[in-house]
């Protein structure tokens, strides 16, 4: 997909960000409460590419701060190897904001983090450079009413073969 859009297979930048999604009543592994969102489920944690392109997911706990689950995802992505070796920048939310998460990033990971803040004097939705990005891909994979929870493994009925590979196209990750 990058190389079909003129762009080099491997990206130079990428975002990452959370959400919590209220669990199913039959989930029991790896739920948590989220106290900043006041959900209880698990969290999901997802880096694209800035075309939107997934790069890693990683479920956790709703509990999972957002640094200790950026660690997580952000190892998954680093040993993506040649997959990710332009990769130099990663973009964030002030939830991973905190020198120890930066620095850990640069001398791990040997990339720059860049923390998009949202400006205060703005109510309401604010549309910030470089996160819409990965926020439209969030929107795109809770579409299906069966993405909107996290469900337990078993099969569920789906509606349709769209419900399903929204899931799957998560899941898979």
């Amino acid at each position: 997909m990058r190389v079909a859009s003129d762009r080099e297979p491997s990206p130079s930048e990428a975002i990452i960000d959370s959400q919590s999604v209220k669990s199913a009543a039959l989930v029991s592994q790896a739920v948590g409460y989220d106290a900043g969102k006041k959900i209880k489920g698990r969290k999901r944690f997802l880096t694209v590419d800035t075309l939107g392109l997934v790069l890693r997911v990683l479920v956790t706990a709703a509990s999972t701060g957002e640094r200790a689950g950026g660690k997580q995802v952000l190892l998954k992505v680093k040993r993506m190897g040649t997959a990710v070796s332009r990769l130099n920048q990663v973009w964030v939310d002030s939830g991973f904001d905190g020198d120890p998460f930066m620095q850990w990033v640069m001398d791990f990971c040997r990339w720059i983090i860049q923390v998009v803040i949202r400006p205060k004097e703005h109510k309401g939705f604010v549309l910030l450079p470089k996160r819409w990005v990965q926020g439209s891909r969030f929107a795109g994979g809770s579409r299906g009413e069966n993405c909107s929870k996290s469900f337990p493994p078993a099969p569920l009925p789906l509606r349709s073969s769209a419900d399903h590979n929204a899931c799957v196209s998560l899941a898979d990750y």
